[in-house]
Order: C-alpha cells, then sequence, then structure tokens
C-alpha cells in the first residue's frame, strides 16, 4: 500500500459539528479519506462543520455515521484507541511517532481504525477493551487533554510522515564552491572599501566578521549570482557618485 487508503477515522459519539468538519480537512489534508460517526450527539447543527471542512466538504458529506462502535470496527484488522489518561487498563500506550511504521505495515493487510472519543469524556473503559493498540499524544503535563480535531492532525501526520513518500522541494541551483564563495567575498570587499565602510587598514579584521555572516548558512550558486550583482551594482553606483560629485 502506497497511501493512506486503508485508514479509517472513527469519531465516537462526537459532540460538535465544527470538530467533526476541521476532522474532514485535517484528513484531506494528510490523504486520509474514510470517516465514521459513531452514534453522533451534534449538538450544534452542521452549519460550523460545513464551514470549516472547506475544500474537503467532500469528505464531510461522505461521512458515514452507524449506531455501534461494533459496527464501525469489524472488518479492521487494528484498533487503536487514542486515550489522554492513564491507568491500569491504559499503562500500555504508545505515541504516534511510535505507532505509525506498524500501523502503517498493517493498514497494507487490511483497514486499521483509528477511535477518537468524546469531546467531554473521551473514550470508555468497555471501548479501549476493544482497541489492539493505544496512542497518546505527548503534551505538556499541566494540560493533556487536546482539542478532537487537533489530536486527529497530529495521528494523521506521523501516519502520513511514516509512508516514506513525502519528498522535500530540493534547491534547484548546485551549492557554491569555494572558489566561487571567495570571488565573491573579494567582490564585497572592494565594495565596502569603495563606499567607505571600511579603511584599508582594517579590511582583514572587517572581512573575517563579513566571512562569518555568510558563513552562517549552506550558499548556492543562485544566492552568490545574487549576492555578487548586489555588491557589483552597487560598487558601479559607488563610482558614479564619485565621479559626477
Amino acid at each position: 500500500m502506497t497511501d493512506l487508503s486503508n485508514i479509517r477515522i472513527v469519531l465516537v459519539e462526537p459532540l460538535y459539528s465544527g470538530n467533526v468538519g476541521s476532522i474532514s480537512r485535517a484528513m484531506a489534508n494528510m490523504g486520509v479519506r474514510e470517516l465514521f460517526l459513531v452514534a453522533p450527539q451534534i449538538v450544534d447543527g452542521w452549519e460550523e462543520g460545513e464551514r470549516l471542512a472547506c475544500h474537503a466538504y467532500d469528505l464531510l458529506k461522505k461521512r458515514r455515521e452507524v449506531a455501534t462502535l461494533t459496527e464501525a470496527i469489524d472488518d479492521c484488522v487494528a484498533v487503536v484507541g487514542t486515550t489522554a489518561r492513564l491507568g491500569l487498563y491504559r499503562q500500555h500506550v504508545r505515541t504516534p511517532h511510535e505507532s505509525a511504521p506498524e500501523l502503517i505495515c498493517l493498514a497494507g493487510q487490511g483497514k486499521v481504525a483509528l477511535l477518537f472519543g468524546r469531546e467531554d469524556k473521551g473514550l470508555f473503559n468497555e471501548e479501549i477493551g476493544v482497541c489492539t493498540h493505544l496512542m497518546r499524544v505527548p503534551t505538556a503535563n499541566d494540560y493533556v487533554s487536546l482539542n478532537l480535531a487537533q489530536a486527529v492532525m497530529v495521528c494523521c501526520y506521523e501516519l502520513f510522515l511514516a509512508l516514506g513518500s513525502y519528498e522535500p522541494p530540493q534547491e534547484k541551483s548546485d551549492l557554491a564552491p569555494a572558489g566561487h564563495r571567495n570571488q565573491m567575498m573579494k567582490m564585497w570587499r572592494q565594495l565596502l572599501l569603495e563606499i567607505g565602510f571600511m579603511e584599508q587598514d582594517k579590511a582583514d579584521h572587517m572581512m573575517q566578521g563579513v566571512q562569518r555572516i555568510f558563513a552562517r548558512g549552506a550558499l548556492t550558486v543562485d544566492d552568490v549570482h545574487i549576492l555578487m550583482g548586489m555588491a557589483r551594482q552597487a560598487d558601479w553606483a559607488a563610482k558614479q557618485r564619485k565621479i559626477t560629485s
């Protein structure tokens, strides 16, 4: 499996449509498309949910509403409960980051359900009891309860990363070699002398500081070309000013 098509988000008795809409958007962001609501208790209508779903309205609209948890998980090879509380039957929790690689492997064999409990009470012990895995998002000790949509986003994000399919954007320009950078520094030295930023007898010392600034990060060929162009143009402008003054 090269996507998250076998990941199912299951919300148990959700109260607020805004959370469900935000969850739909988070799921769409991460490529998760299957949303189940178990006995939803929506108290605020669906207008807020539709607004917060934004461009994931189609996912929200295709949600499945079932009466019992059994209906939502019967065809799943793994059921992952999420919990902020710890206790005798919740001590084997793992973080989403730790759990994600195994869950991706299991999703290659069948449906994997991620269970999220009620906004006010979470999952009950009997619901935890049907889970094959437990997850807990690490938080500061002073406040461990996450917003429902935020918790879903964190879990889906870790699953998305665990796929290993994300390719970060690459620089179009190669890193600049030392010779190219040294040529740039000579141009900046000439410019800074020309505009009176430093005197000849202190140029070596001042250029060490300038070199340190440029050395804080790798420069690409394009970066060096831009900096050289700036130095060249500024040097020309300084000389023109001297000629006309």
